[in-house]
């Protein structure tokens, strides 16, 4: 096995900020309380912090490397039916997908959160729609995630929420 530094300091941190963030206000803190609004904006914040540093951050952070890439996703998907462990130093494929659903999705719950403050949208009642169906869908998509890594890695002999908490990432030296 060779270790290679993979994730840097702030995917690390945005990475876990946001997923306490999502599982603080799903399941901990009263939607109607303003550490409910807090926490969000503060989950907001760290998704636009990522944004900002898929532009400028370590090569692995940068988006030129994880971009939203259908045929490489179904390469990906052919890999795991297949039995071919194909090692991904960055994000898999299907992973880059996921990312860019759950910052979209993140982006809109912060969206409808904010216009729900509003004297505009005070009350409205598609705006909490919005909100909820958002935020049950970035649950959804989360549990999704957190399934498919635990597969990943068990397929692929990569430790990948290690990796995660690390920035280090253990991968067999001949498939790098």
């Amino acid at each position: 096995m060779e270790n290679r530094k993979v994730w840097d300091p702030v995917v690390r941190l945005t990475h876990w900020g946001v997923a306490l963030g999502i599982v603080l206000n799903g399941a901990v803190i009263d939607d109607e309380s303003k550490f409910h609004t807090r926490v969000g904006y503060t989950v907001l914040a760290l998704v636009v912090l990522r944004l900002v540093w898929g532009l400028v951050g370590s090569r692995h952070a940068r988006f030129a490397d994880f971009p939203p890439n259908p045929s490489a996703s179904m390469d990906q998907l052919s890999d795991m039916v297949s039995g071919r462990k194909r090692i991904h130093l960055g994000h898999t494929p299907l992973g880059a997908l996921m990312i860019y659903n759950l910052w979209a999705s993140i982006l809109l719950i912060g969206l409808s959160g904010y216009m729900m403050t509003t004297t505009a949208f005070w009350g409205i009642e598609w705006v909490e729609e919005m909100h909820e169906l958002f935020a049950n869908w970035v649950y959804f998509s989360a549990l999704l995630h957190v399934v498919a890594v635990i597969l990943e890695s068990r397929r692929t002999g990569v430790n990948l929420p290690r990796s995660m908490v690390t920035g280090v990432k253990s991968v067999p030296s001949e498939k790098v």
